[in-house]
């Protein structure tokens, strides 16, 4: 009983004011979600100017398998993350802890299973994610090391999902912003130095995700609010389905962006070989665009997380004032991020294709196209998010996986089987706006009805 008291009256979710809260707990969530984005994308720079852009299309054949990695550790720590966040709100000390413990054994064992299954399937994953005879030997060469890593991604990806929630965001972000420094320092040494091409790149990134993984487990014996006992790491079935499922949100969203990725790479190898820019320049140039969009996406759901705990704690606490106000500030700055990126992508797209190397004008002219198509309505994309997010933390989970479902699947796959029919290759390019719209006005709708419910709900005071 005194844990409980104690965690309460030193807790500040329920007594700083908002802003500054999503403030202190934003800023470390963007800067570690984009210090896993800056991973690939390191790599991506540093192999156009080392290897070529037939090194990049390979590693964006590639890229959906860790995205598939992520999606699991997401689900599993964002999930564990939010179900903390609401019993500390519950007062509810024993079961926050022994939702810690069990997303901890969930994500160890799924990790393990996982690098098993893509080491053994390597050649056919990557057939599926659709690489071309020209860029296979470049994948596999990069895919095994980075299968061999894959344990430590996930495991402190979704460990620091639940030491934000815990009310450490800033070492959660120095676990993060180590790695990806490691990454890049040791990534022109084994490409440039070494002649290591690809494989080199791998050995980089893996080496930061050790980093950060050791610094990650070290918090796993100084939690804030509890200790978690040996006891807590056993599996139970309750406690584990409720984790799953505050977490299924943030899975769909990872998992959707490599069903979009394996269907437009198969689409773009498809019709780009039926036009002048021919199978690989496509799917290279759009690889590019969708990992420069993971960097907007990457602080949209930092912001967005970074209120969760704020906005869960609050809901569990019956205290809905401060659950709207972080709703509302949160997508006020989303929306900031997503303008400023649309003008970037609309007006100023070549300062972003020539980071990613020196190519012919065939290669930057649909690289420009594409950034300019796909991300048209990125703005709507903010809100998407954080109603996403909001949805999660509120204990919805159904309504959550709904509109998460709904961009990546829902409104994009018939899209983009419908789109290049007409207009060729340019039509897998416009089932990114066309998505964004369609999903953003159901977002619209499942807020408005969420933010109703909440004016009819006496809170707590």
């Amino acid at each position: 009983m005194m844990e409980n008291e104690h965690s309460q009256t030193k807790n500040p979710f329920a007594t700083e004011p908002v802003g500054r809260l999503i403030a202190r707990f934003a800023i470390p969530c963007v800067i570690s979600l984009l210090v896993n984005s800056l991973y690939n994308i390191v790599d991506q720079i540093f192999i156009g100017w080392g290897v070529g852009y037939l090194g990049n299309g390979a590693t964006n054949v590639v890229f959906p398998i860790t995205i598939v990695a992520l999606a699991l550790s997401l689900m599993i720590g964002d999930g564990g993350a939010a179900y903390l966040s609401l019993k500390l709100g519950e007062k509810d000390v024993e079961n926050a802890r022994r939702g810690v413990g069990n997303a901890i054994a969930m994500v160890v064992l799924v990790s393990v299973v996982l690098t098993a299954v893509f080491l053994v399937f390597l050649d056919p994953v990557l057939t599926l994610f659709g690489a071309t005879d020209v860029l296979r030997p470049y994948a596999l060469e990069y895919r095994f090391v980075i299968g061999l890593g894959l344990p430590f991604m996930m495991i402190p990806a979704a460990v620091n999902a639940m030491i934000r929630a815990d009310g450490s965001p800033k070492y959660a972000m120095m676990s993060m912003v180590l790695g990806v420094v490691i990454n890049t320092v040791f990534d022109p040494i084994f490409i440039f130095g070494f002649h290591m091409g690809v494989r080199g790149a791998a050995i980089a990134t893996v080496m930061g995700q050790v980093a950060t993984f050791i610094v990650s487990v070290v918090y796993l014996f100084r939690f804030k609010n509890f200790r978690i006992a040996l006891g807590d790491l056993r599996l139970r079935r309750r406690t584990c389905l409720q984790v799953l499922s505050f977490g299924i949100s943030s899975f769909i969203i990872q998992i959707a962006i490599t069903i979009v990725m394996a269907l437009s790479n198969n689409l773009l190898a498809s019709y780009g070989a039926q036009s002048v820019y021919g199978s690989e320049i496509p799917l290279t140039a759009m690889g590019i665009v969708m990992k420069v969009n993971q960097i907007l996406i990457s602080i949209l759901v930092g912001i967005s997380t970074g209120a969760q705990p704020i906005i869960g704690f609050n809901y569990g606490a019956k205290d809905y004032h401060r659950v709207r106000k972080a709703f509302d500030i949160a997508l006020v700055a989303s929306e900031i991020v997503a303008v400023i990126s649309f003008c970037i992508f609309q007006f100023a797209p070549m300062s972003v294709v020539s980071l990613f190397g020196s190519e012919d004008a065939l290669y930057n002219e649909f690289a420009v196209r594409s950034f300019r198509t796909f991300l048209l309505l990125c703005p709507l994309t903010g809100f998407q998010t954080v109603a996403a997010i909001y949805l999660q933390a509120v204990g919805k989970p159904v309504n959550s996986a709904i509109l998460s479902l709904s961009r990546q699947i829902i409104f994009f796959v018939p899209a983009a089987l419908l789109l290049p029919r007409f207009l060729g290759v340019a039509g897998v390019l416009w089932t990114g706006p066309v998505a964004d719209g369609l999903a953003f006005v159901l977002a619209l709708g499942l807020i408005l009805y969420e933010r109703k419910q909440l004016k009819t709900v006496p809170e707590a005071r």
